[in-house]
């Protein structure tokens, strides 16, 4: 669907309004921020998302990433491998040659990122403290390069009603970047009480 030159990728009207009014990267991050995070093991388009009004961790950077792309920012994501522990993925994007993110996550320290990172790294580095187990273990080990996921468009990856495993399938194969030495995680000390809760404020369980 196009109007005046513009691409619509698939949306309907209802769905291109509902997507630009949220605007800005705060905006589309306090879209997610409403969501209940979904707990099935789903691989949701941002459609799918935007019906079932629901989302978790690898979904709500896909829905944050096409948010993005119809806002006028390239649709970039980027992923985390943690040990004994889940990844993460997040909507990542550039304001003034400074990088920010866009996250669901049910952990509070694993979200939002104001774009006041020069490097990826930098923008990684701000999650090792709030990305931790249920042990209470510092579990961030890699992130990787950026994914423009316009290379998925002709899989309908905003779109369709089928599952988007490819997404997350290409993100086990690319290469990931370490973030500290065998010998830094070895040293690693548990959280403390009082921020091992701050971090499971709000979390949602089955």
């Amino acid at each position: 669907m196009q109007r005046n030159g513009t691409p619509g990728w698939g949306f309907t009207p209802a769905e291109l309004r509902k997507l630009r009014s949220l605007r800005t990267p705060a905006g589309i991050q306090r879209f997610l921020e409403d969501l209940p995070y979904h707990l099935a093991d789903t691989a949701w388009s941002p459609r799918r998302v935007l019906r079932e009004r629901t989302a978790h961790c690898f979904e709500g950077a896909i829905f944050a990433a096409a948010a993005l792309r119809v806002n006028g920012y390239p649709p970039l994501i980027f992923d985390f491998e943690a040990e004994q522990d889940t990844d993460h993925v997040l909507a990542i994007y550039r304001i003034r040659g400074h990088w920010g993110a866009l996250a669901k996550s049910n952990y509070s320290g694993c979200r939002y990122r104001e774009p006041v990172y020069r490097s990826l790294r930098e923008l990684a580095m701000s999650y090792f403290d709030g990305y931790f187990n249920l042990r209470g273990e510092r579990s961030l080990r890699t992130y990787s390069r950026p994914v423009n996921l316009k290379r998925f468009d002709t899989l309908q990856w905003m779109t369709t009603d089928e599952p988007i495993w490819f997404i997350a399938n290409y993100l086990f194969d690319i290469h990931h970047y370490r973030l500290i030495t065998p010998a830094m995680a070895r040293s690693l000390h548990r959280l403390d009480k009082r921020s091992y809760q701050a971090g499971l404020v709000g979390r949602r369980e089955k």
